[in-house]
């Protein structure tokens, strides 16, 4: 087990109506004039922004609006985000919705607390000194950026999305109230799954050996995520497996479940690429390439694929050969992907990928050649590519 140093300073305020906190939390945190930042016209139909506004009001803060965040969240908004807060002099940045939005308003912290070209930090060029705080509403169990450091950003300017983790980006607050993610499309819902799973996923594949307590919180928490996710297809609003899910979202990214290892995140990076190409949703698209990066990967250490499918996925060890429990486990997890609605290849997400468009994707993800990815093992843009030929389905 690796030496590491663990922090997860946001305050957590779970619950149902937890909402009506939203502007008691701001004014604890200091904020006094807040761009409140969201995504479509959900928040606006369904009440939730109203609810926050008037949580604002009853604290005398006060407050300008910034929506249309999409999917993949994109630069040119957060560039608008970083002028109207200058222009308003906002103190205080407060996202409601998913990770999009929660990614797009910690962009534009970075930008209003630092000189230059706020993507700068996301080509690793420079690196955050400061940002203005922020807190969350949640709506989307998913990206896990209420409680990470991390966020991801999509520059139109060549469609190229890349993330950027500080802790000067994290979450003061985040207000979690599982009723607002009974809305969500069943699609949507079983995507947010995924990236749960991955966000573990990318932790527990692992060469370290020694991490017992670690394994066995995240084994709980893919167990957790599976169950409920099934639950959901048959009771959607079913508000405990939504409640399971959304707090196993914070878990998964907060960095307990990284402590002590070597981390991967070969799978989202290669998984970036496909979605700034073609705008999928991630965690669909997450579940479309990861049984191609584990089959092209398990050989490095196939007795920890083979202990993922033993205690996640309910796989009978019937061989003595690892690599033939460890297979089991994969196809277990593709089937689980099936029952939730979600693809297994890039086909199914309706994507006739060319070879040329694998080239063009792998060039990306390597940075011309000049990266490789993966802690779990090291992969090329040779093996980029061959990953995104396998997954073409």
């Amino acid at each position: 087990m690796r030496d590491f140093t663990y922090y997860a300073p946001t305050k957590v305020v779970f619950g149902r109506d937890s909402v009506a906190k939203t502007g008691a939390l701001v004014k604890e945190y200091g904020g006094t004039k807040v761009l409140v930042v969201y995504g479509g016209g959900s928040a606006v139909r369904s009440g939730l922004l109203d609810k926050v506004t008037a949580s604002l009001d009853a604290e005398g803060i006060g407050y300008v609006t910034l929506g249309g965040v999409k999917p993949n969240p994109r630069l040119g908004l957060c560039l608008q985000g970083i002028d109207l807060a200058r222009s308003e002099g906002v103190d205080f940045l407060l996202p409601v919705g998913g990770g999009s939005v929660i990614d797009t308003a910690k962009c534009i912290a970075y930008g209003m607390a630092n000189e230059g070209d706020v993507w700068d930090f996301y080509c690793k060029k420079r690196t955050v000194q400061a940002a203005l705080p922020l807190g969350a509403v949640l709506t989307i169990s998913a990206a896990g950026s209420e409680m990470s450091d991390s966020s991801v950003i999509t520059n139109e300017d060549g469609m190229i999305k890349r993330g950027y983790s500080s802790d000067y980006g994290r979450c003061r607050f985040a207000v979690m109230d599982p009723q607002l993610t009974m809305t969500l499309p069943a699609y949507q819902t079983a995507s947010g799954c995924v990236d749960i799973l991955m966000h573990t996923m990318e932790r527990y594949f692992t060469k370290e050996d020694d991490t017992m307590l670690t394994d066995q919180l995240a084994e709980g928490l893919m167990r957790t995520v599976m169950d409920n996710a099934r639950i959901l297809v048959r009771e959607p609003d079913s508000y405990n497996a939504r409640a399971q899910i959304m707090w196993a979202g914070s878990l998964s990214h907060n960095g307990l479940l990284g402590c002590g290892m070597e981390e991967d995140w070969a799978s989202h990076q290669i998984e970036h690429e496909l979605s700034a190409a073609f705008d999928v949703a991630h965690g669909a698209g997450l579940a479309a390439v990861w049984g191609s990066w584990a089959r092209y990967v398990v050989k490095v250490k196939p007795q920890r694929f083979a202990q993922y499918a033993v205690n996640v996925c309910g796989v009978p060890l019937v061989s003595e050969d690892p690599l033939v429990t460890a297979e089991k486990g994969i196809v277990a997890t593709e089937q689980f992907f099936h029952e939730i609605g979600m693809p297994v290849n890039i086909a199914e997400l309706g994507i006739d990928l060319k070879e040329d468009q694998i080239k063009e994707l792998a060039r990306k993800c390597s940075n011309d050649g000049t990266r490789e990815i993966g802690g779990f093992m090291k992969i090329d843009r040779a093996g980029m590519e061959e990953i995104y030929r396998m997954a073409r389905g």
